[in-house]
């Protein structure tokens, strides 16, 4: 019925486009309040005639996850439009893709003539995409979201997490936003400088990341 805590304070630094690192208990809604303010912008502040393309990354660890967070988003999709219809104003309902070790060569053809907004992947098959022909198709990403990020912090996972997100940013030739989510992230300042990038171990991480810590979590 009303905001959780992290995303109270998470939806403000995001709206504003800086990168943000987010630190909550499980069940407080921190994937909402990574994809909220994309939600908002792909379907309420972008012309219905703009040219689409991939504009937000969702990197999960895991595949089952992947599908988890694909299947719920469809709620805030659909709540989304039907207030918008019910309110008269004109929305867009964003495509959303899969890409995965379990995605089909239909599914991965589809992708390459007609990209979804919004991409649900694994860093391994994200790196395989930069490294293909579909890559092109991401060259007009504005966000990455790094779910479970703690679990990057692993040398397997981080290496190819960081190795892909890079990659990514190169393609695009912008700096991305990047928001970093899990329950179990520390310390905190290593995990962020991991999300910042390349780019926050030059500039320092308070430039880069915003950290955003939930009461509860700070108390845990």
């Amino acid at each position: 019925d009303a905001p959780t805590a992290p995303q109270i304070e998470g939806w403000p630094a995001i709206a504003r486009g800086e990168s943000t690192l987010i630190l909550a208990p499980t069940g407080t809604g921190k994937t909402l309040t990574a994809f909220l303010w994309c939600l908002d912008k792909l379907m309420l502040r972008t012309p219905a005639d703009a040219a689409r393309g991939c504009r937000v990354v969702y990197l999960s660890p895991l595949r089952a996850l992947a599908a988890d967070v694909e299947r719920n988003l469809r709620s805030p999709l659909a709540g989304i439009a039907n207030m918008a219809k019910r309110d008269g104003v004109a929305v867009r309902i964003p495509e959303i893709s899969m890409r995965t070790g379990d995605t089909t060569q239909k599914e991965r053809a589809r992708f390459r003539r007609h990209p979804g907004e919004i991409l649900i992947t694994t860093p391994e098959s994200l790196y395989l995409l930069l490294t293909s022909e579909a890559g092109e198709a991401l060259r007009t990403v504005e966000t990455v979201i790094v779910d479970e990020i703690h679990a990057r912090m692993a040398i397997k996972f981080g290496v190819e997490s960081a190795g892909a997100v890079e990659r990514l940013e190169s393609l695009t030739g912008r700096r991305l936003q990047r928001i970093g989510l899990s329950a179990t992230q520390r310390p905190l300042e290593e995990v962020a400088r991991f999300l910042g990038g390349a780019e926050g171990q030059k500039t320092g991480v308070k430039d880069v990341v915003a950290e955003v810590v939930t009461k509860e979590a700070a108390a845990g």
